[in-house]
């Protein structure tokens, strides 16, 4: 279990001393200490990848998709230890910890079969002795900021990009996730990624986000976070005009109509809402079902709700893990008891649990509650837990219209069998992200992201090649 920083190819200590904790929080057992660097940390990691700039860049698509394959066929091959270590200090169970490592090694690989696909263009030129081209360029160093709740994917789907573009980059993973994103590291140099070009940074976010921004040679971050932070890492960005993506912050909502396949409606609904706890930007926060099938869809997710089990997530058959922390709970709690208050119907769950003795009280039963209302919190704020709140409608502009009353706009959800309709929604619908029948849109090969207060820029497939790429436009006189 890699616990030091990675910085120019060797593993560090912080520059100043001082350690964080990382524990497990199902158990509140200290797994490892890893380093609580700061601002000359990452000032390293930046000088370090600016150094390994030139000689990554220049070599050839091929020479730098190579590692990346390897670095993905680590990946898997590792898969059960690279699962485990992510249970221990994220919480989820172990068959979805699992699934994200295939799905993280699915965006290096990606990424690296992408390299040999950025293209220039020449364009037809206004007059007989010139010649136009246009040319693709790495931007050079990037960073990344990466969140705790996809501790491996949120870091290689902003890393294999950057480096099969040619980039560098600087990588601070979450402080409650640190020990994933090592195991990268580990697992980079194995595959042969060269010193520098990939460096990680764990610590003080606001000390190495602000060295990361003060930094004029860092020409692109990446974050994925809350909305709040993202706004003032815009205001960061300013100082030396950084590029940004940003994914913020999500209300998805989950729309059913009439005319819906009501089993469909209901796996899709448990894959969007239930997953990681509930704790994922794209997780369904608002269900809207259309009058004539509510009370029969309720009683549905409810009785798949029942089967769902609580627990560490190493243990056998645990579908559900624990909350973060305690401040999750808390706002969890509040949220159930806030709309309790003013009139929703508990359905199911709505309480913390203890599963087995020995574990934490981070764990909060899945919850179902119906009738919601625009006066109640779990209508305006994003819960980041297993609580699904249901509320009725009569006509599809209804349903539109509630959906898109949100300053959010990452994903969306909805079920139809009427074609004329699932067009006509999915064009309405004011998310970067849309499922249509599909309680599960992310994969490696589609652009991910939101509008609105969600943030911009895309992560997937050939469009993320652009955010870690300049366009350079060359005039050439022949005469």
């Amino acid at each position: 279990m890699q616990n030091l920083n990675l910085i120019d190819g060797r593993w560090c200590p912080a520059l100043h001393g001082g350690q964080l904790a990382v524990t497990d929080p199902a158990t509140d057992e200290v797994l490892t200490h890893v380093p609580n660097g700061g601002a000359d940390d990452a000032r390293a990691a930046i000088a370090a990848a600016a150094a390994a700039l030139p000689a990554w860049r220049d070599r050839t698509a091929a020479e730098r998709a190579r590692p990346l394959r390897r670095l993905a066929e680590l990946m898997l091959e590792r898969a059960d230890a690279l699962a485990t270590l992510m249970t221990r200090e994220q919480g989820k169970p172990l068959a979805e910890a699992r699934g994200e490592i295939a799905y993280a090694a699915s965006f290096i690989e990606w990424a690296a079969e992408e390299a040999k696909r950025i293209y220039g263009e020449t364009v037809p030129a206004s007059h007989p002795d010139k010649r136009i081209l246009v040319l693709r360029q790495p931007v050079g160093v990037t960073a990344c900021i990466t969140p705790w709740n996809f501790p491996a994917a949120m870091i290689t789907r902003k890393l294999g990009p950057a480096l099969a573009a040619g980039c560098t980059m600087v990588v601070k993973p979450a402080a409650q996730t640190p020990l994933s994103a090592l195991a990268l590291g580990e697992l980079a140099i194995e595959a042969g990624i060269p010193a520098g070009v990939v460096n990680i940074v764990t610590g003080d976010a606001r000390a190495i986000g602000g060295a990361i921004f003060d930094a004029p040679v860092v020409r692109k971050v990446s974050f994925t976070g809350s909305t709040e932070v993202g706004q003032q890492l815009m205001v960061q960005a300013a100082q030396h005009v950084t590029r940004l993506s940003l994914e913020l912050g999500g209300h998805a909502p989950f729309l059913v109509f009439d005319d819906a396949d009501l089993d469909a409606a209901v796996r899709g609904a448990m894959a969007t809402k239930f997953r990681n706890s509930g704790q994922t930007c794209i997780c369904a926060n608002r269900f809207f079902v259309q009058a004539g099938v509510h009370d029969a869809f309720v009683a549905r997710l409810s009785a798949a709700v029942a089967d769902l089990r609580l627990g560490h997530g190493l243990d056998d058959d645990v579908t559900v893990g624990p909350l973060i922390d305690d401040a999750a709970m808390a706002k969890v709690a509040d949220h159930v008891d806030d709309a309790r208050r003013k009139g929703a119907r508990l359905v199911i769950g709505g309480a913390a649990a203890t599963p087995r003795p020995g574990l934490t009280a981070r764990f909060f039963q899945p919850t179902i509650l119906d009738g919601f209302t625009d006066q109640m919190k779990v209508c305006h704020e994003e819960t980041f837990g297993p609580v699904a709140p249901v509320r009725r409608f009569t006509t599809e502009d209804e349903a539109i219209a509630l959906a898109n009353a949100s300053p959010f706009g990452l994903a969306a959800y909805f079920y139809t069998r009427d074609a004329s309709r699932l067009m006509r929604v999915a064009e309405r619908l004011e998310y970067g992200i849309v499922g249509a029948n599909d309680g599960a849109p992310s994969t490696a090969q589609a652009p991910f992201g939101g509008v609105k207060a969600s943030g911009f820029g895309r992560e997937g497939g050939r469009y993320v090649m652009h955010e870690y790429l300049d366009i350079k436009y060359v005039s050439w006189g022949l005469g």
